[in-house]
């Protein structure tokens, strides 16, 4: 994630979507937003949607309207402002700065935990998704990347996980199946949830005592957005 983006449509989805998980704060969310600094390029000059509010206020009018507010001054650029607007209902946000140094990465993560110990949902943001293997941890641009040992140890916690996942140039249904079934090898569980936009996929890996919730939950993503988030799952319960 980079402040620079913060409030363009693909964030409107995104808060939209945490909101409706955490249901008002029945479910507490932990976000570690995976920081980079900012650089100079436009993605995240998409806010022309903030001039339709015909067009999108009505997915979520309180979350358009208080973007609207945040954008109305360039300074407000920046995700401490999810925080001090309560964005998404009792959530908890992590916002140190990730770099590309495996020391600093590895404190990075444990204080995370630490923040995250009392939340039921874990989100992860990083620039571009999951790891691959031409960036390996500690390289330049890893910060970008979320590795799956990091994933498995918050797996190890108890506690669901939520990921950012930006499409790369592939057929984005197959690369979705193929990441699922990537999801599935490595930690070793059965029900895996996605929410698709145009642009990126959040994958979702509840924990068994949270597939209910998360089912009962995503039905309502489906309904309230309407296409722009399509719910979709992979698994034996869920369908």
């Amino acid at each position: 994630m980079k402040n620079q983006y913060f409030g363009d449509v693909n964030d409107y989805k995104k808060y939209g979507l945490l909101r409706l998980l955490s249901n008002n704060g029945c479910k507490k969310i932990a976000v570690c937003w995976m920081i980079t600094v900012d650089d100079e390029r436009t993605d995240g000059n998409f806010i022309k949607y903030l001039k339709d509010p015909g067009k999108w206020e009505k997915y979520d009018s309180q979350l358009f309207n208080k973007l609207e507010t945040c954008l109305s001054n360039p300074t407000k650029r920046n995700v401490a402002v999810a925080a001090e607007t309560q964005i998404v209902p009792g959530a908890k946000y992590y916002t140190q700065l990730l770099t590309d140094i495996a020391a600093e990465r590895e404190r990075y993560f444990q204080e995370f935990m630490t923040i995250a110990q009392t939340c039921n949902l874990n989100f992860f943001d990083p620039d571009n998704g999951m790891e691959v293997k031409s960036r390996p941890a500690g390289k330049r641009n890893s910060s970008k990347y979320l590795y799956w040992q990091e994933l498995k140890q918050f797996w190890g916690k108890g506690q669901s996980l939520l990921i950012y996942q930006h499409f790369p140039r592939a057929e984005h249904q197959k690369f979705i199946k193929t990441l699922a079934e990537k999801v599935h090898r490595e930690l070793n569980v059965s029900d895996v949830i996605t929410y698709r936009t145009n642009r990126v996929v959040f994958v979702l890996i509840p924990q068994a005592q949270d597939i209910d919730y998360y089912d009962q939950r995503s039905q309502v993503v489906d309904k309230v957005w309407d296409g722009q988030i399509k719910y979709g799952c992979i698994g034996n319960k869920l369908k």
